[in-house]
């Protein structure tokens, strides 16, 4: 199996944990220096380490009592990087259908995540995820 097969089937895994709200084996996908950088300037962008990125999980499940469901567009991996096309939707907590596109790019090292990159539309993040609320200008 090449390197490329190997991560591939990692991020299929990783997905499929999302699915199934598996927070542990979300938790146990990352190395242990694994880092989710979440872009934009919304009130969960950053960057988090492994033990953020636990009780990040954690938090997602509470917020998608009925889980939340992503799935796989496109992939396309090269050397222990994959870059993934993706779509989610969930019911939120508020009442309100949460369903968003996204670019996801996971570099691996030995077979473990060392960063997750997520580019998604941060103006649904901030209308259903923060309820509206923005982080302070400046």
């Amino acid at each position: 199996m090449t390197t490329e097969q190997r991560n591939r089937e990692k991020v299929q895994a990783f997905f499929a944990a999302l699915n199934q709200a598996d927070s542990a084996a979300i938790v146990d996908a990352y190395a242990e220096d694994g880092r989710c950088v979440t872009t934009g300037n919304t009130l969960i962008s950053g960057s988090y380490g492994k033990e953020q990125i636990a009780q990040y999980a954690a938090g997602i499940l509470q917020v998608f009592p009925q889980g939340i469901r992503f799935t796989i567009l496109g992939m396309t991996a090269e050397g222990e990087r994959v870059a993934v096309e993706a779509e989610s939707e969930g019911m939120h907590v508020s009442g309100r259908l949460y369903s968003n596109q996204y670019h996801f790019l996971f570099r691996f090292r030995e077979g473990k995540v060392v960063e997750f990159k997520e580019y998604m539309d941060t103006e649904r993040v901030t209308d259903i995820l923060c309820g509206g609320q923005r982080r302070p200008a400046g």
